[in-house]
């Protein structure tokens, strides 16, 4: 039976394949043991195209250029926004979700953990 659990809006993680699944499409991204924005399509984007100025000047309330950068995650398969994060210029894209795959398929197969509807939950007491 195919385990799969929803981590955010478009991401899933199918734990018996050790896939990190796209939700729209079910795309295999990458191997859940690796950070699975390695898997999509990469866009650096100008934070000014997303952030007009406000104010003419050197003051606009738009992110500089020079101190920010807009980095967007893709499905390479359908083409699904999977995640946008703000770096400064030359930082390396962040690792985000880091599973331990081999525990959490432990506590999946004795039973502390179920997935019910796409959700990880625990088992209750029974006392």
């Amino acid at each position: 039976m195919v385990e799969r659990i929803r981590f955010t809006e478009y991401l899933d993680l199918d734990i018996d394949r050790e896939l990190w699944l796209c939700h729209t499409c079910d795309h295999a991204l990458i191997s859940a043991r690796e950070n699975y924005k390695k898997g999509c399509l990469v866009a650096e984007r100008d934070p000014r195209e997303i952030h007009a100025p406000v104010l003419e000047g050197a003051y606009s309330f738009s992110p500089d250029p020079d101190w920010s950068r807009i980095v967007e995650f893709y499905c390479p398969e359908c083409g699904r926004q999977i995640e946008t994060e703000y770096l400064p210029p030359g930082h390396p894209i962040t690792h985000d979700i880091e599973l331990d795959v081999d525990s959490l398929k432990k506590r999946l197969k004795s039973g502390d953990l179920s997935v019910k509807d796409g959700k990880l939950v625990i088992a209750e007491d029974v006392a």
